[in-house]
């Protein structure tokens, strides 16, 4: 009898489909939107992760899926969502498989498993996660914009990150350099910020300016705050490694800071040490008031040439407005986008205010608008700066301005925003929903005590538009009286 028949060996597609390998093709580099949607899709299909192929390419060993339908969203814990987008622009091709796996193992019965830090996919996670972290630290830190010559105010930077950091580390940038067009070059991509960020192609070295005039200045002022008695050379290459030294103008400087550091440092050592000045804030908001400011310039002058009288802040934000103005609004303090602007009222709470006073009828720009605290107090939170209320003593400090102020503008109606507000023009505190509406300064001006609109951003969304229209309400009042 003839044997049985035996076939050639099977194509790699047919073995694919054989044993039900699925692949997900995703966009090179950090693709989240791609994985959010193809992880949805296949655990909306019970996919386990060994029958995955992930890949950054259009070709497969085993061809591609179909079209992706939509799937519902993941029910998956915090740690697990804030871990996702952390280890997604990293550089190791297996990421997405392993981020997929833990998804897997945390919807069928391990919904802790984040809190195991010895299980070994999680402990990799992790690893890849500080990765992460450590690489945008280093961007943040190492990279330096040059003006382009020839060109309005435009900048440009070049970097070689480790891992596919571009998208999540460009925010950081707008945030700081808002007010600047710039553009990051990276081998892998580049962004853009005109008012507005944008992604776009690679970049190249020699598309970066090699220089530009602030450098001088900025390599004196690194030189002067070098300590020689602090060098430690290893822990120098390990915070700020070689490979960025290139492209920071600074780097320059640090050959011969580090020859001459035993000298200096010996000679601080010889030097006889002397008692710093206590300064006293109280005491200089005194001398200050001696001066007598003859017009608004002065005394805004000496605002912003002053120490600010609570911690943190960049710098003094001044009032703003028209001398004379019909209408002044007097808030509590900057807030973190005030401070970083210098100009009160630009934040969230100034964009609700600039809109009820629209619908008020009320001219943002007829009115002065100024804060009884000049600088923005505020507590570190990470990278975040939390606004922090600024005690009664402190409020009394910033009165002597807050008087003055109001003197050279001369309004015919103070509006008060808020508690703090209240305590700076009558020196007493004052419950807002007791004292809400018309009142007396015992100034030559008349009054008027409202809420702050940042009150209104804290509230509920249920009671956030009944409050609203109460606070424009009071701002068509405070029209009425200034008539």
């Amino acid at each position: 009898m003839p044997g049985p028949h035996r076939q050639g060996p099977a194509s790699s597609a047919e073995t694919g489909a054989r044993i039900g390998i699925h692949v997900a093709t995703l966009a090179p580099g950090a693709d989240m939107p791609g994985f959010r949607a193809a992880a949805r899709r296949l655990i909306a299909a019970n996919v386990p992760p060994e029958a995955i192929v992930w890949q950054t390419e259009a070709l497969s060993l085993f061809g591609t899926e179909s079209a992706p339908n939509e799937a519902p969203p993941l029910a998956l814990p915090r740690p697990v969502t804030d871990l996702i987008p952390m280890v997604v622009p990293h550089r190791d091709p297996e990421r997405y498989g392993l981020l997929y796996a833990l998804i897997w193992r945390v919807l069928h019965g391990e919904r802790a498993l984040m809190e195991v830090a010895s299980d070994p996919l999680v402990h990799r996670l992790h690893r890849m996660r500080k990765g992460i972290a450590r690489d945008l630290h280093k961007m943040h830190a190492f990279l330096r914009f040059r003006r382009v010559p020839n060109e309005p105010e435009r900048y440009v930077a070049w970097f070689e990150p480790d891992h596919h950091i571009l998208e999540a580390a460009a925010p950081f940038f707008v945030d700081r350099f808002r007010n600047l067009r710039w553009s990051i070059l990276t081998p892998e991509g580049s962004a853009h910020w005109d008012g507005a960020l944008s992604f776009g192609p690679p970049g190249r070295r020699e598309d970066a300016p090699e220089g530009d005039g602030f450098e001088a200045g900025w390599r004196d002022y690194y030189e002067s705050t070098f300590n020689p008695a602090r060098l430690n050379l290893d822990a120098m290459r390990a915070e700020m490694p070689r490979k960025y030294w290139r492209n920071m103008p600074e780097t320059a400087a640090i050959p011969a800071l580090v020859r001459a550091a035993g000298a200096r440092a010996q000679a601080m050592i010889e030097k006889a040490p002397t008692m710093p000045e206590k300064r006293d804030p109280v005491r200089a908001v005194e001398r200050m008031a001696r001066d007598e400011p003859e017009s608004l310039e002065a005394l805004n002058a000496v605002i912003a040439r002053s120490e600010p009288l609570v911690p943190g802040a960049t710098q003094a934000v001044l009032g703003e407005g028209p001398l004379g103005a019909t209408i002044a609004f007097v808030g509590e303090q900057p807030g973190d986008q005030e401070d970083r602007q210098g100009r009160p009222f630009v934040g969230p709470a100034g964009q609700l205010l600039s809109r009820a006073l629209a619908e008020a009828g009320i001219e943002r720009s007829d009115a002065y608008l100024t804060n009884a605290v000049k600088h923005f107090k505020f507590t570190l939170r990470g990278k975040r700066r939390i606004h922090e209320k600024p005690t009664a003593g402190e409020v009394s400090h910033y009165r002597w301005w807050l008087d003055r102020e109001l003197d050279f503008v001369a309004p015919k109606l103070v509006v008060a925003l808020g508690a703090t507000a209240v305590l700076a023009l009558t020196g007493k505190p004052v419950p807002i929903t007791r004292a809400r509406g018309p009142a007396e300064f015992g100034r030559p001006f008349g009054g008027f005590i409202t809420v702050h609109p940042s009150y209104l951003l804290r509230l509920p969304d249920e009671a956030k538009e009944e409050a609203y229209h109460a606070f424009v309400a009071d701002l068509r009042r405070v029209r009425d009286l200034a008539a």
